[in-house]
């Protein structure tokens, strides 16, 4: 059977093909960043009200270090809060598909988990654990289990039933059939879930700074904000999207060297 991909799929995956799946996307955020720009020149607008996007980079660039420094932080708690939700995940989806009940009883639980506000969660957090890095990774684990749970059990639901059943026909295991079958299944909707995730981690990072920290951008938004210097939240604001988008990408090619075989399904930047 042939499993290549058509020609118009390979050509749309290409770089060519990818930088013309962008221009519609960066066509739009070119064109609403000039009329900002606009609107604050001609309307005269205070930069503490609203600063003009060349007054966000200028004022960002030249704030660099301090910016980056917060960034950095702030990276850190995103990966080790994330590190921890994603062990997480693969415990819990590993552990309710070797048991039924398991999923039963765990499952709607997942689900209340997502009901509860981090708004009102994150400042528990500080007051029953302080300033460290503690509540900040339990916010960020808080923030991402569910979606790659999620999506870790259903990818184990939805592996092949044949292909299982000729495993055990030949003798396999439980165990072996969930390491050849069913977890390969898992992997394309278990990155589909990872990049939801993951930019849940870096808002859930900063929010729970925002809340009580002493370093991150979290805080240093906050202190800019305390300072009516709009320009700096802003400059703030695109570090973090950039730092998201970063961790988005990175995703895709974590995904190519673990789970080649899922390329073939969906879209792939």
């Amino acid at each position: 059977m042939n499993t290549s991909l058509p020609d118009s799929a390979r050509i749309s995956s290409g770089p060519s093909g990818r930088m013309r799946a962008l221009l519609p996307a960066v066509t739009v955020a070119v064109v609403l960043v000039a009329m900002w720009e606009l609107y604050v020149r001609v309307g005269d607008i205070r930069p503490q009200v609203l600063p003009a996007p060349s007054r966000v980079l200028d004022q960002g660039w030249a704030h660099r270090s301090d910016i980056a420094g917060h960034a950095a932080a702030t990276l850190q708690v995103t990966v080790v809060g994330f590190a921890v939700s994603l062990v997480l995940a693969w415990v819990l989806a590993t552990t309710v598909d070797f048991s039924p009940w398991l999923r039963c009883a765990l499952v709607p639980l997942f689900v209340v988990s997502q009901t509860l506000p981090i708004i009102a969660i994150a400042p528990l957090m500080i007051i029953w654990f302080g300033f460290g890095l503690l509540p900040k990774v339990l916010v960020i684990a808080l923030a991402t289990f569910f979606p790659m749970t999620i999506g870790l059990i259903e990818g184990f639901a939805a592996a092949d039933r044949d292909a299982g059943a000729l495993l055990r026909s030949m003798g396999a295991s439980r165990r072996q059939e969930f390491r050849y079958v069913r977890m390969p299944a898992a992997l394309p909707r278990f990155f589909t879930s990872l990049r939801i995730g993951i930019t849940y981690a870096v808002v859930g990072a900063v929010f729970a700074e925002y809340v009580g920290a002493t370093s991150g951008l979290g805080i240093y938004m906050a202190t800019q904000k305390n300072s009516f210097r709009t320009d700096l939240v802003l400059a703030a604001v695109v570090v973090t999207a950039a730092v998201s988008l970063l961790l988005y990408l990175l995703t895709y090619a974590v995904e190519r060297i673990v789970a080649p075989w899922a390329l073939t399904t969906g879209s792939r930047p």
